[in-house]
């Protein structure tokens, strides 16, 4: 199975701003390497401007924020060395909405069945499963806290996450291996900086998943989506919320619109 580059346009007439280049596979790596260094350094100097032995729950919220654009910020810089990638490169893509929506719910489902199937052993073994992402990141300090990592866990962080991991990582690894082997490196990857062993697993599933859903679907679109929606059921659990979890999930997703469709728009008018 292979990754679809431009379905839409015959072979022989595909422009460059629509061929998918030849990432070497370790430009992700450097690049992943020089989102770290920059997380760090703002963290660092977080802590230096506010005097304390530790980061505030306002510093590593900030510090977090720049990782995610980091992300963005060292897989576009790093692909230059390349040629100037696009954001159609990156799978910023139109692709059909029924097509997507019926891959993204069976992807969902997988991982929902695999979630719960880790949750039981974990539970056999003694193991707590016990997401504490957002009282790390200081939601529980202030409301203001609490919209500023809704915003970073359910909008920032699935467009950042998706367009390094799916789209510069997944992407240069399917330059030099097939489908699956650069779907579970890719995976692995993606669990591994989530730095919480006993996650490691579904998460690395969840990796798996999305790119087999950006394969699927030629787009990076329901990736987007899915992280999304994932998330904010995720943070809703932690919150507590009942009634409010489809509401978070409604907004991320009309927020991702808004920023998205411009871009994908652009990224295909660029290819037409």
């Amino acid at each position: 199975m292979a990754l679809p580059q431009a379905p839409e346009l015959p072979d022989g007439v595909v422009p460059p701003s629509a061929r998918q280049p030849r990432w070497p596979w370790w430009l992700p790596v450097l690049a992943l390497l020089g989102t770290f260094a920059i997380a760090t350094f703002t963290l660092l100097i977080g802590v230096a401007v506010t005097g304390k032995s530790k980061p505030t729950s306002g510093v590593t919220i900030a510090a977090t924020y720049v990782q995610d654009g980091g992300l963005v910020l060292c897989a576009v810089l790093f692909a230059f060395l390349t040629r100037k990638p696009t954001a159609w490169q990156f799978g910023l893509r139109p692709t059909r909405f029924w097509r997507a929506a019926g891959w993204l719910g069976l992807a969902w489902l997988g991982f929902f069945a695999f979630s719960a199937f880790w949750s039981v052993l974990m539970h056999a073994v003694g193991v707590k499963l016990d997401d504490d992402l957002p009282v790390q990141l200081g939601v529980n300090d202030s409301n203001a806290a609490l919209v500023l990592v809704a915003v970073l866990v359910c909008v920032i962080a699935p467009m950042a996450e998706e367009f390094f991991f799916r789209g510069f990582l997944f992407g240069a690894l399917r330059g030099y291996m097939k489908l699956w082997p650069a779907a579970l490196i890719t995976g692995l990857v993606f669990g591994l900086i989530h730095f919480k062993l006993e996650f490691l697993a579904p998460l690395a599933v969840l990796g798996v998943a999305l790119c087999l859903l950006y394969a699927q679907t030629g787009s990076l679109l329901p990736c987007i989506a899915l992280h999304s929606l994932n998330n904010s059921l995720a943070f809703g659990v932690t919150q507590g919320w009942t009634w409010q979890i489809p509401l978070l999930m409604v907004a991320s997703l009309a927020i991702l619109a808004a920023i998205l469709t411009p871009i994908v728009r652009r990224a295909a008018l660029s290819v037409a």
